[in-house]
């Protein structure tokens, strides 16, 4: 006789609760705990320098390229510099976010509390920005702008699903990014006080 496996993972059939909307699940319901609108990406606009440094910097790459005879690099710097501009120039569309008893849903994607590892918060381009790492290799993370939300007001949301990292150890490639738009900006910030 052949032992019989069944996923462990997969809920039992969920009864429809009465109320219109809600489903229980051994007298758990499932809330939306918070919703809100932001932007797909943190965006700030660049101003005539960012553009002149950027292309000033791609021409030379593409001359050394041309010495060298790597004419796809030559294409490919070309394809990052136009993805740039595009991504610089073109605001982001507004999601919807959505944290309910069960998971995060952002737009139509769904992730389940299990599929998900920590969170923390960073400030990018003037915002302010939830990062919840996942447990799969993709997305790996998950970037979340908050709006008009603060931060304080989704903490306590999510701390009885997720760990809390205040610290964050920069990996090397954010110290390389970090050192490299301190010491060889593309454009000048303006200190307003």
């Amino acid at each position: 006789m052949a032992a019989q496996f069944l996923p462990t993972d997969l809920p039992k059939e969920i009864p429809e609760h009465a109320e219109h909307g809600t489903t229980a699940y051994e007298g758990i319901q499932v809330q939306t705990l918070l919703s809100w609108q932001a932007p797909g990406r943190p965006f700030r606009r660049r101003g005539k320098e960012y553009y002149i440094s950027t292309l000033l910097i791609a021409l030379l790459v593409e001359i050394i390229l041309f010495l060298f005879s790597q004419y796809m690099l030559m294409v490919l710097v070309l394809s990052l510099v136009f993805v740039a501009f595009a991504l610089v120039t073109v605001a982001p569309h507004n999601f919807q976010y959505k944290i309910s008893t069960e998971g995060i849903t952002i737009e139509d994607h769904f992730y389940l509390w299990q599929e998900l590892y920590d969170f923390y918060f960073k400030h990018r381009d003037g915002a302010d920005v939830l990062h919840i790492r996942t447990k799969a290799l993709f997305p790996g993370e998950l970037t979340i702008t908050l709006g008009d939300v603060h931060r304080e007001q989704i903490k306590p949301i999510l701390l009885p699903f997720l760990p809390y990292r205040e610290l964050v150890r920069k990996t090397f490639m954010e110290k390389s990014g970090d050192w490299l738009s301190k010491n060889f900006p593309l454009e000048r910030v303006s200190k307003t006080s």
